[in-house]
């Protein structure tokens, strides 16, 4: 158990925001009683850590007795990363208007495959153990059901009907990497898919992999009504009202899986309103709830964007993952709270960091082979477990052989098999959301004369259900 400093009022607020991350990721128990006997953590300006050092783990954590001092330079390092400050202050763009990941602070330190904020929470529990002497310390759970980690698979719905022209855009892409036998396989697959329907396919046996272990997934759906322009654009290219849309939406709500909102290209620039539209037309296809949203070719403008989000009445983002190269793009295996720069506040909506996406490895690394693409997930899985974090997968369903990735069916079901077979919870982004906002509002009102805490959530109520960690 902790105590923060009563000088932390007087905090500005993206400092503010950086020592509430690590807090909420150390899973350490706040005690907002001011005579509790607990670890105080006071805030320093001893040491101030490059960006490059702190990301190599160079914290600068001194321990006392029953005193943890952090550099208030950490802290902003937390909420350029966690925060996607250092992001929001850039102005470079790429051709869909995307933050590059080149000009992003962990790439420029060759560290965008460790999830250093969450790191540097884990380095701040150990700090408090070893400075707690007898006093009480007690962490919160990781995750539900006394699993140390958490998985979740997730899938966007970019194509649904007019299969042939997919396939042939994919084989140009195949002829001009040079790639002419995997396409003579493409065409061999496409020959014999004819009659059939590849995209219902790579839907159900997208299901199917999931169902065998019983895993629910969580699945974003394009919303909108297709233009040629949008066609053209590789954005909207099918209507939610089709038969061919309203077959895989029925699928994914029968299989007990979350649907979430693809965001169009013309939600980067409509903003809220055409949030709301897409986010209620969606509702009333799926009826069911629609809770998060990621946006089509992960184009955001983070800050901006989620603060759009917000006011439309969605509760998660799940964008924030890097498009051409897999990574910790918020340095953390966790979800956090949205940061918005430009007003210096902490918004009504949670971020979901994206860590592993097929495409990132076919379409900007050049990697055609499914079995490396396992590989990278896994690789990426390993870091977020190191931290008891969360792993969030982005499969395409439209990877079948017919529409251009021979071996890529057999590669998900493995690397299914192999996520679920480490033990992780395994839920849709939905309820994760939901269980950490709700260890995110635990603290301790008060500590008994035996070391226990009193249990309250933010709202002042008696916190019900909470668990420790063993």
């Amino acid at each position: 158990m902790i105590r923060r400093d009563a000088a932390d009022v007087r905090l500005p607020a993206p400092l503010t925001y950086g020592l509430e991350v690590l807090i909420d990721q150390s899973r350490l128990l706040p005690v907002t009683d001011a005579t509790a006997d607990v670890v105080r953590l006071v805030l320093s300006d001893a040491f101030a850590p490059s960006f490059a050092d702190w990301s190599a783990g160079a914290w600068g954590y001194e321990v006392e007795d029953g005193v943890v001092r952090v550099p208030r330079a950490a802290l902003a390092h937390v909420t350029a990363v966690a925060g996607a400050a250092a992001e929001q202050g850039s102005a470079e763009r790429d051709r869909y208007g995307r933050v590059p990941s080149a000009v992003h602070p962990l790439v420029l330190v060759g560290r965008e495959r460790e999830p250093v904020v969450s790191q540097a929470a884990s380095a701040l529990c150990e700090a408090v153990r070893r400075a707690a002497g007898r006093r009480p310390v007690r962490l919160l759970a990781p995750w539900p059901g006394g699993h140390r980690w958490a998985a979740a698979f997730t899938h966007d719905v970019d194509v649904v009907a007019g299969w042939p022209a997919f396939t042939a855009l994919r084989l140009a892409e195949l002829v001009r990497k040079g790639r002419l036998a995997r396409a003579s396989r493409v065409v061999v697959a496409a020959l014999g898919a004819v009659a059939s329907d590849p995209a219902w396919r790579g839907t159900a046996d997208v299901i199917a992999a999931e169902r065998a272990v019983g895993a629910s997934a969580t699945w974003f759906v394009l919303t909108g009504t297709p233009t040629w322009t949008s066609i053209r654009a590789g954005d909207l290219t099918y209507r939610p009202e089709s038969p061919a849309a309203r077959r895989i939406v029925a699928a994914i709500v029968a299989a007990g899986s979350e649907v979430g909102l693809h965001g169009s290209f013309a939600t980067l620039d409509g903003g809220a309103p055409v949030f709301a539209a897409q986010r209620a037309r969606l509702a009333g296809i799926a009826g069911t709830p629609t809770s998060g949203v990621r946006q089509h070719y992960l184009r955001t403008r983070p800050g901006v964007t989620a603060r759009a989000m917000a006011d439309a009445g969605f509760a998660y983002d799940a964008t924030l993952g890097f498009a051409d190269r897999n990574g910790f793009r918020l340095g953390t295996a966790d979800v956090v709270p949205a940061w918005d720069a430009g007003s210096a506040t902490v918004l009504p909506i949670d971020e979901v960091p994206l860590t592993w996406m097929d495409r990132a490895l076919s379409k900007y690394q050049g990697i055609e082979d499914p079995d490396r693409w396992v590989d990278d997930a896994l690789a990426l899985a390993d870091a977020c477990q190191a931290v008891d974090g969360l792993w969030v997968g982005l499969w395409h369903c439209n990877l079948t052989p017919a529409l251009g990735y021979p071996g890529a069916p057999a590669a998900y079901r493995r690397l299914v098999a192999s996520i679920t077979a480490r033990d992780p919870w395994v839920a849709s982004l939905a309820e994760i959301v939901a269980w950490r906002r709700a260890r995110r509002s635990i603290c301790a009102t008060a500590v008994t004369p035996s070391g226990d805490p009193v249990l309250a959530d933010s709202d002042g109520r008696v916190a019900a259900g909470v668990r420790f960690d063993d």
